[in-house]
């Protein structure tokens, strides 16, 4: 069962992904994300689309309840994402995920083997 902090995190989380700019932080595409999406002329915002769209958390994949990885498929490629909450100057882990004040979520999309 998830804690209070941790369906905190996973509200926070669960906006970012989904775009909401009152959670800062970065976006980003690998480089094999990159080139898989030239590859086969998939549109970047199809691949945000998809990860913000993204509601299959399990005990499994997201042990804590936090939301924050995801494993999906693409064209039959294997994609995961993630989401990280750094300090305000992205050097380190934020002490406090819940607090946007001191809390920069970074969202990474990137192939399985990238891993």
């Amino acid at each position: 069962m998830a804690s209070t902090e941790d369906t905190e995190i996973a509200q926070l989380n669960d906006a970012f992904r989904k775009g909401d700019p009152s959670v800062p932080g970065q976006r980003f595409v690998t480089a094999g994300v990159v080139h898989l999406l030239k590859q086969l002329d998939v549109p970047t915002e199809m691949l945000i689309q998809k990860v913000a769209q993204f509601d299959d958390f399990t005990d499994d994949t997201d042990p804590h309840g936090e939301y924050d990885f995801g494993a999906f498929e693409l064209h039959g490629h294997q994609l995961f994402w993630k989401v990280d909450a750094y300090d305000t100057d992205y050097a380190m882990g934020s002490d406090d995920p819940t607090d946007l004040s001191k809390t920069r979520r970074v969202l990474t999309i990137m192939l399985a083997h990238e891993w």
